[in-house]
């Protein structure tokens, strides 16, 4: 599951409430959420997360901005039996609501401490990771529940379990904020696990995310996202490698196909493709210097990483790079098989009132160099008024096949597959 190209985060399932009924009021609401965590089936979720831990790749210190400090993770697989341990630490009982709703801006840059959660971006955009201390009165007695030691007390040398609790939440008919929720939530699970709530240097997180009438209760498999995985030099509208394997993925690359992307900003699509599918021929170009530089050094620092690995010299990746431009491509007509880019959404680069000149331009160059009959493009645009209005002019040249909704930091935006006339 850690080798998906297409998934962000991982997380165990603990339980799935389809149609879970929030009380209209506060305070019951926020108390079944703590009820539920004693009926939960914990078990079975933490033995997925402690053979995880033995499987997942140890994350590589960051330098600039990394909140998990790596010491945390050498402590992870000590002891097998550190889930339950009866540890009374209520000295100080804290807890936490680490609420990171829709903070991952596009560019995939500063955004370590939101990981872990299925979908990130809710409609609520609270950015607000706050730590509270708890009520106090989480006192012990706890410990007579059978589910929280697994029999094996009386070992003093057992590790209390830091944990924090994620929560996301989307919708508006709810009476709490997500802060609240996963305050009163991991309140709950500390009693029943005698857990120590710890921010930054968790070994458990929990999620709880709350979409609607939707609740999932799950623990997560990934500390940072598998998003993360070629690009060393961020533009500022860096695509994540998890999406640009989708759109690839969308236009079924076969063996020998020439694969363009004339708008690669800092190359994650080309990389992405050149990396999952050698036997295709990958060039990618940009008119932005800078841009270009980017995407040259991404496949620099991609390529010492090969050599790494083989520890024999790598042989390359089939992948050039060109500063061009997107309306007078150096491509002869009719050349190309496949053409992947996300084109400008005219907020970070460009403007939605350029768009109006680019968008039909593009579609018309893409045409031109893309081969009648099989070609196909996949393009990717928040600007989905533009785009539309772009391609009803170039029926003659493209026919529309399916669009994907997608969620790009929080931009309702569309992937297009395009199929040469």
């Amino acid at each position: 599951v850690h080798r998906l190209r297409s998934v962000d985060n991982l997380f165990v399932v603990v339980q799935e409430f389809k149609e879970y009924q929030f009380k209209e009021n506060k305070e019951d609401a926020l108390k079944d959420l703590e009820d539920l965590v004693k009926k939960l089936p914990w078990t079975d979720p933490l033995k997925v997360w402690e053979l995880n831990n033995s499987l997942k790749k140890k994350k590589t210190k960051r330098k600039k901005h990394n909140l998990h400090s790596t010491a945390s993770k050498e402590k992870l697989n000590d002891d097998g039996e550190e889930e339950g341990t009866d540890q009374k630490d209520t000295s100080k009982q804290e807890d936490c609501a680490q609420n990171a709703v829709g903070v991952e801006p596009s560019s995939g840059q500063d955004t370590e401490e939101t990981q872990g959660v299925a979908s990130r971006n809710g409609e609520e955009e609270e950015e607000d990771n706050e730590q509270s201390d708890a009520k106090d009165e989480l006192q012990g007695g706890s410990g007579s529940d059978p589910k929280a030691g697994d029999g094996k007390t009386g070992e003093g040398d057992a590790k209390v379990l830091k944990f924090r609790v994620t929560c996301n939440r989307a919708g508006d008919k709810h009476s709490f904020t997500s802060n609240e929720a996963a305050r009163d939530f991991g309140g709950a699970v500390q009693e029943h696990f005698q857990w120590k709530a710890d921010m930054t240097n968790f070994d458990v997180e929990v999620l709880l995310n709350i979409h609607n009438n939707e609740v999932v209760v799950g623990i997560a498999l990934t500390e940072e996202s598998l998003h993360r995985r070629n690009i060393t030099h961020f533009g500022p509208t860096t695509l994540r490698s998890t999406l640009a394997y989708g759109m690839l993925r969308l236009c079924d690359p076969q063996p020998t196909d020439i694969i363009v992307d004339p708008m690669c900003g800092t190359g994650a699509i080309p990389i992405e493709g050149a990396t999952e599918w050698p036997s295709c021929y990958h060039i990618a170009g940009d008119n932005n210097p800078q841009a270009v530089k980017r995407a040259a050094n991404n496949i620099c620092s991609l390529l010492k990483k090969n050599e790494n690995k083989e520890s024999s010299p790598s042989q390359g990746i089939p992948l050039d790079i060109i500063q061009w431009d997107i309306c007078n491509l150096p491509l002869r007509t009719g050349s190309v098989d496949v053409i992947v880019t996300d084109m400008p959404f005219g907020k970070r680069i460009g403007s939605k009132k350029k768009n109006w000149d680019l968008y039909p331009a593009c579609l018309m160059e893409m045409g031109r160099i893309c081969t009648p009959g099989t070609g196909r493009a996949v393009l990717l645009t928040q600007d989905k008024k533009c785009f539309a209005k772009a391609l009803s002019r170039m029926g003659h040249i493209w026919r529309k096949g399916q669009t994907v909704w997608v969620n790009v930091g929080g931009l309702h935006a569309a992937v297009y597959l395009l199929k040469r006339t």
